[in-house]
């Protein structure tokens, strides 16, 4: 029977199942948070753009975007800055904080009245995103156990993913139906139970006592850390740039009613569901390899999206394949990080969620922009496809700084582990 968080004492399979369940169900209502503005956004822009909606609605769903990049933005001041601030702190308690900071934030952005305070409130809302998933997946991992720590990390990530395919259709379809703040009030009821969830059943784990926001700081001296960081802020944009223009693509390109953006949703979740879990096992066998197949079957799936969005069977294919490859790319890219951090585990853990949000925000303000400048709403689905492949070179290179410094015979990250690497002679 495994060990508790903190070591001291036994805990059952089935204590340990709810208590990765807990966890998971945070990553259900961060998928909701973060991905209804998607299907809602001709609604939020008609709402809170009423004006520029009836005269320009291609400008007014442009600016709508913002919504999206504010709270991703959040999500990128917020994770590295908790993290390292909060390190010592025991993990359930800091689970706890951060819960009730997405439940008030999901709150105020349901009341507040104007695009502006909206706006303001869900770059709060963002701000304790990467924070929850990077010290949720360390638990996860420590509960996982030895060599099982890209399957911990999907496991929390499978809340998201399956959010995706559940709750992101069924709210967007609250909100179609009764309006998108009740949408968000089901978001934030969501956390509020989540916060019961996780103070029954998840242990207590100890923070790091010997963690310093300067140690954990030393992670940002890293070349290897900004270029990790660099591959999910660019290469996962290629995502966000087609999957934040949804609503639009669905009804302007394949000529589908509004009432069938909920089903692409539920067709992109299982494409994530798929990839998150495919790409935890993945990466545990080599986060190279999956880092590389991961971005091959995106690029393919955006090429095959630009192309025949305009039939359902094209759009249907395409979607999928994003959303599959796409979130293959999350546990991996939070695997790899972890290696390259070193000691500064707890930032790292949460910097790989302010890197995806950083593709957040450059493919919605991307897609946002050349759809204003009148380009079409195919225009961001071309745009993912340079992110992306702009994402394959900086594997590359991050890689190829791997083998340099092999051959000088300095420690690589591999696995889970750092591994010497020196020069072998043969033995006879």
């Amino acid at each position: 029977m495994p060990l508790s968080a903190d070591g001291s004492t036994r805990l059952s399979s089935t204590r340990i199942r709810l208590a990765l369940l807990a966890l998971a169900l945070g990553g259900f209502g961060i998928g909701a948070t973060e991905f209804v503005a998607m299907g809602l956004l001709p609604n939020l822009a008609a709402d809170l753009l009423p004006g520029l909606y009836a005269s320009a609605p291609n400008a007014a769903n442009a600016q709508a975007g913002w919504l999206i990049s504010a709270y991703a933005l959040g999500v990128v001041v917020g994770a590295p800055t908790i993290a390292a601030a909060a390190a010592r702190w025991p993990r359930k308690q800091l689970l706890l904080g951060l819960l009730t900071a997405f439940t008030l934030g999901t709150i105020a952005s349901a009341l507040l009245p104007t695009f502006e305070t909206v706006l303001a409130a869900r770059f709060v809302a963002g701000l304790p995103h990467g924070a929850y998933f990077g010290i949720a997946s360390l638990v996860a991992a420590h509960l996982m156990g030895p060599g099982k720590r890209a399957r911990g990390i999907a496991i929390v990530l499978s809340g998201l993913t399956i959010s995706n395919v559940i709750g992101v259709p069924t709210i967007t379809w609250i909100g179609q139906m009764s309006g998108w703040r009740v949408a968000y009030l089901v978001v934030a009821a969501i956390f509020a139970l989540t916060f019961v969830a996780v103070a029954v059943f998840v242990p207590f784990q100890a923070g790091n006592p010997k963690a310093t926001m300067r140690a954990e700081l030393r992670a940002f001296g890293k070349l290897q850390v900004w270029i990790t960081l660099s591959i999910g802020a660019i290469g996962f944009g290629g995502l966000f740039a087609v999957y934040t223009y949804v609503a639009p693509l669905v009804i302007e390109i394949t000529g589908l009613s509004a009432a069938a953006v909920p089903l692409i949703l539920v067709v992109v979740g299982l494409g994530m569901t798929a990839g998150n879990f495919a790409g935890g096992a993945m990466a545990d066998w080599s986060v190279r390899r999956t880092l590389y197949i991961s971005f091959g079957v995106l690029i393919l799936a955006l090429v095959t999206l630009g192309l025949s969005a305009q039939f359902l069977a094209g759009l249907l294919v395409g979607m999928f394949l994003v959303g599959a490859a796409a979130s293959a790319l999350s546990p991996t890219i939070q695997a790899r990080l972890m290696d390259v951090a070193h000691e500064s585990q707890s930032l790292a853990a949460a910097l790989n969620h302010s890197s995806l949000n950083v593709g957040n925000a450059l493919g919605a303000a991307f897609g946002g922009v050349a759809i204003a400048a009148g380009l079409g709403y195919l225009a961001p689905v071309w745009i993912g496809v340079g992110l992306s492949a702009f994402g394959v070179l900086l594997t590359v290179l991050t890689f190829s700084i791997d083998r340099r410094r092999r051959h000088r015979g300095h420690h690589v990250p591999y696995g889970t582990q750092l591994i010497p690497v020196v020069r072998q002679h043969s033995r006879t």
